[in-house]
């Protein structure tokens, strides 16, 4: 009776358990399709502006199937799906959703490309990045939000991200030329380091001015090895963070 007794229980919590499970995925499947929903309204009403009044099929899909809740922090679990910025610590945050999809968008990922991210913060950006590329490079100068970023990455099973403590003001050199590159904060101006980093005819999403007036920039390469700059919306980033020193 006892055995019976203890294996009736171990059968209880093992059913409540699952039913948690269930109803925490249920709840974030349909938080996570409301944050779709916000992303393509969002993309309509600033097409004009991007030149995207709707995203890729596959970008879309990366949006939905990307868990957002597994790199906020626990207290901001709840928010994880709403269609804003949040706070990761260290003074840092994870991307509106939607900047999120127009970034990666603008970047017209391929399967085969191979891609820098400056600012690889709580891993969000690079694991969407990841979805649609073959292989993404992310540099994050505060070394516990690349730490965690890497732990998370590999967690969730990431083969081909490859991430680096460092200022990402200097890029990859290693690793270019790159097919795209996404910076995730602002510096002042675009940094010639990664405009030289570009393939011919590559891309570069990045904010850039002060944080009183930043817009978003899509930088293309020329097959000159010239470059043009297009200004698309306003936006507000944390500053592109520099070692202490750096000129």
């Amino acid at each position: 009776m006892r055995m019976m007794a203890v294996l009736l229980s171990a059968l209880f919590l093992l059913a409540v358990t699952h039913a948690g499970l269930s109803a925490a995925q249920d709840r974030h499947s349909a938080q996570r399709a409301r944050m779709m929903g916000e992303i393509a309204a969002m993309a309509r009403e600033n097409g004009s502006a991007t030149g995207r009044p709707s995203f890729s099929e596959a970008v879309m899909t990366a949006m939905g199937k990307v868990p957002r809740h597994r790199f906020v922090p626990v207290l901001q679990e709840a928010f994880a799906y709403e269609n804003r910025a949040l706070p990761i610590g260290e003074g840092q945050t994870i991307s509106q959703p939607f900047l999120v999809a127009l970034m990666t968008d603008l970047l017209d990922p391929k399967p085969g490309d191979r891609v820098l991210e400056v600012g690889t913060g709580s891993g969000y950006q690079a694991a969407i990045l990841a979805e649609l590329v073959g292989r993404v490079y992310t540099i994050e100068i505060v070394e516990p939000l690349a730490r965690r970023a890497m732990q998370l990455l590999d967690q969730l099973g990431y083969r081909n991200i490859e991430v680096r403590i460092g200022d990402g003001y200097n890029g990859w050199p290693e690793a270019a030329p790159f097919d795209s590159i996404v910076v995730t904060a602002a510096p002042a101006e675009v940094p010639k380091p990664l405009i030289d980093q570009l393939k011919l005819g590559g891309r570069m999403v990045i904010p850039a001015g002060s944080y009183e007036g930043q817009y978003l920039l899509i930088v293309e390469k020329r097959p000159d090895g010239t470059s043009t700059t297009k200004r698309t919306l306003p936006v507000r980033f944390v500053p592109l963070t520099r070692d202490r020193g750096a000129r």
